[in-house]
């Protein structure tokens, strides 16, 4: 157990429901909900967010609505998979908005990536001129979402 696990005690664990259900919530709003003053509230949160455990504060757009309803998910093969290999991949990585998503991966392809896309043409132009264009690629196999059944990023506090 971690530090920050075990610190929390259940008003954290409210606190950080709350928080990522509705990240706008007021202060006094948030201490209503869980029963505590205003101040010990804030001092809660602040204490999480020195800590780490609160990393940050965003908006969730929705992609449809945004033009990007399509949804791939992509293994990437490098062909290498020293240091220096891995770093230049994820370097160039970072400057494609497209790319929503990326993990290293322990397997047959060395990364999966969740990339965002507005129609089959602009998927086309991510493969080809992104994707494929990347440092070290030497592979890359697409698997298309018909439909997102469950998306969350709220973790289980």
């Amino acid at each position: 157990m971690t530090n920050n696990e075990q610190a929390l005690d259940d008003r954290d664990r409210a606190i950080l429901r709350l928080l990522q259900e509705d990240g706008r919530l007021a202060n006094m709003e948030l201490a209503l909900r869980i029963n505590l003053s205003p101040s010990a509230c804030l001092r809660r949160v602040k204490l999480m967010e020195e800590r780490g455990l609160i990393a940050r504060y965003v908006m969730l757009l929705d992609e449809k609505t945004a033009g990007l309803p399509g949804t791939a998910f992509v293994l990437v093969t490098l062909d290498q998979q020293g240091r220096a290999a891995l770093d230049a991949f994820e370097a160039a990585i970072q400057r494609h908005p497209e790319v929503t998503e990326c993990c290293l991966l322990a397997g047959a392809a060395d990364y999966m990536v969740r990339v965002v896309y507005a129609d089959s043409a602009d998927f086309e132009r991510i493969h080809t001129e992104i994707l494929t264009q990347l440092p070290g690629v030497v592979r890359v196999q697409s698997t298309l979402a018909l439909r997102t059944v469950k998306k969350t990023t709220a973790l289980p506090v």
